[in-house]
């Protein structure tokens, strides 16, 4: 029986373009893993959506004139555009501005409350005389009380990862005019977070799973106590507070919008036809859970939904969450303020979407921040993508369509290597010398080694290990390059064709099984491929095997998967860097 998989990934604030350091902090990692669990046959349900009440949404639209909705909208329409042209698959991609969401929401809150987990209190907020309202989160900015960074906002402090209360902030400012808030009195709701300290520091210390930086970082956290949290605020562009005498305030969007892996799962089901399907996702322990943000967002996911979820019962926790470090663009911080940042949908409009794929893969911030430059960029697609793995794959097939009228040869010894070549637990290495078999070393080991790289690279993506996995993957495509060095079947075809067609078949064996483990990285120029080997269907239908091509069948008319990079595109696009950005 397959596992069921629940994935949640960061929602987006809905404010602006994505950039690189959102795909490579959580979409792109969450779609490869989607990816291959589907093609598993795992059930997977991965469920995301654009986080349309933040506070930057409603900065931009006083600054631009525009309803809150007009922009969140706006940009949501371009979220999908890009997922689709890039390839991430969610289930349902959706967001915070839906019927469905503010029920599911409200009712959190309401059980919450019930249950002693959610009081009120009056409490000093900052309140700009400049601009006559109450500062919420990104609208007062200040110095982090625990590591002295400046720009810290209401909320949070980017560059410690710790949450804030406003109130905490050292020489607060209102962040639309530079005024200094004065502070007055105003009822709000809190989280009783530190009712669940000791509940959550044992949980945590369970979840040796987890990359070594989340659980240090989570643990560290919980051991220096935990604070009540605020959860409304004075705003009306937001999901309503249901309690009487609350008019004009609404949810925090830090409190609602982690709600959304659960309403999303609701929304998703109802669509589905079946509006309790949600629950096997949700309420079965059998089901895993993983969350996948960024770094910013660790503690959001390991102290507060896990202890709202406690609250509230009878749901799952997360299985895990495989939070990725930072994005660096050209050795430096990324800016969307001072635009220094790759625009996804600017990528999009010039380039092939898995080449990005590819490079921030193999060069994914799992362990600590890694750095895009459009020179390493280029050089990755150029010398990798192109030269080793596609160059690999044009020549065989070129080859064997045209001198083996456009079908996949027979091998001299191919019934003795289907045994060997789709069963992991046979070893063809040992046989060769026990049961004397006509099969020569460099094939055995070649064999044997793309079995070994397909366990190797699953094994790797069921950890999270995304990083690792790739690079099996073209460890394989390097060493079959060898392999085909030395066989040279378009030198020997002259003399000994059958010799030749044994070494493609044996080429064909590899590329196939390249095609399946690259498809979670490399889903357009995979799915291609596995049509020019003459397979049906989608590389999923087919599922996480090796599949060995059958003599005889029909290759599609081959074309290259990648194309060269032409070196100027460097100046080019290192230029539109810090430039203005619409």
């Amino acid at each position: 029986m397959g596992e069921r998989i629940l994935i949640g990934v960061a929602w987006p604030y809905a404010d602006g373009p994505l950039h690189l350091g959102h795909i490579a902090g959580a979409y792109l990692p969450a779609d490869i893993f989607a990816r291959y669990h589907r093609t598993k046959g795992n059930e997977v349900l991965m469920v995301s959506g654009s986080d349309m009440h933040g506070t930057p949404i409603t900065i931009k639209a006083e600054r631009e004139g525009k309803k809150p909705s007009e922009i969140a909208t706006q940009y949501h329409q371009q979220f999908l555009d890009s997922w689709q042209k890039l390839g991430i698959s969610f289930d349902l991609f959706t967001d915070t501005d839906t019927a469905n969401h503010a029920e599911v929401s409200q009712d959190i809150f309401l059980a919450l409350l019930n249950k002693g987990y959610i009081y009120k209190a009056t409490v000093s907020q900052p309140f700009c005389p400049n601009c006559r309202r109450f500062l919420t989160d990104r609208y007062i900015e200040g110095t982090c009380p625990y590591c002295y960074s400046s720009g810290a906002r209401g909320d949070q402090c980017d560059d410690c990862g710790k949450p804030i209360n406003a109130a905490e902030l050292i020489d607060p400012k209102c962040s639309f005019c530079g005024a200094t808030p004065r502070f007055k009195d105003s009822a709000h709701f809190f989280l009783r977070l530190s009712a669940f300290r000791d509940r959550l520091l044992d949980w945590v210390k369970q979840q040796t799973h987890w990359r070594q930086n989340v659980l240090n970082f989570t643990i560290s956290y919980l051991e220096g106590g935990l604070k009540d949290r605020a959860i409304t605020r004075d705003i009306s562009w937001g999901i309503p507070v249901p309690v009487d005498g609350f008019e004009g305030k609404c949810l925090y969007v830090w409190f609602e919008a982690v709600i959304g892996y659960l309403s999303a799962a609701k929304e998703w089901a109802k669509s589905s036809g079946d509006e309790e399907k949600w629950r096997c996702f949700w309420q079965d322990n059998t089901t895993k859970v993983y969350n996948f943000i960024g770094k910013d967002n660790i503690i959001f996911h390991t102290v507060i939904w896990p202890a709202m979820l406690m609250g509230y019962g009878n749901l799952n926790l997360p299985y895990d969450v495989p939070s990725n470090e930072f994005l660096t663009i050209e050795g430096r911080k990324l800016s969307t303020s001072r635009n220094w940042a790759v625009w996804l949908p600017d990528y999009l409009s010039r380039y092939a979407p898995d080449p990005l794929r590819y490079f921030l893969s193999i060069n994914m911030p799992e362990t600590g921040d890694t750095d895009f430059s459009w020179r390493e960029f280029l050089r990755r697609n150029n010398n990798e993508l192109v030269a080793t793995y596609g160059n690999l794959v044009h020549r065989v097939l070129t080859f064997t369509y045209r001198s083996f009228n456009g079908c996949v040869p027979t091998h001299s010894n191919y019934d003795v290597l289907c045994k060997y070549m789709d069963d992991l637990s046979v070893d063809i290495s040992v046989d060769m010398y026990k049961l004397n078999l006509s099969i020569d070393e460099s094939t055995a080991n070649m064999i044997e080694d793309t079995k070994e790289d397909f366990r190797s690279v699953g094994m790797n993506l069921s950890k999270c290990q995304f990083k690792q996995a790739i690079m099996w993957a073209m460890q394989l495509a390097q060493e079959t390059n060898q392999y085909l060095d030395k066989k040279s079947p378009w030198k020997i075809i002259k003399e000994d064709r059958q010799a030749a067609a044994d070494s493609l078949y044996v080429a064909l064996y590899v590329i196939s099984c390249l095609k399946t483990i690259l498809y979670p990285f490399l889903p357009f120029s995979s799915q291609r491929l596995h049509r020019f080997l003459g397979f049906k269907g989608s590389i999923e239908d087919g599922g996480w095997q090796l599949q060995s091509p059958p003599p005889g069948q029909g290759l599609s008319p081959p074309q290259p998967l990648f194309s060269k990079l032409d070196e100027g595109l460097i100046e080019e696009e290192t230029s539109r860097l810090g430039q203005d950005h619409c």
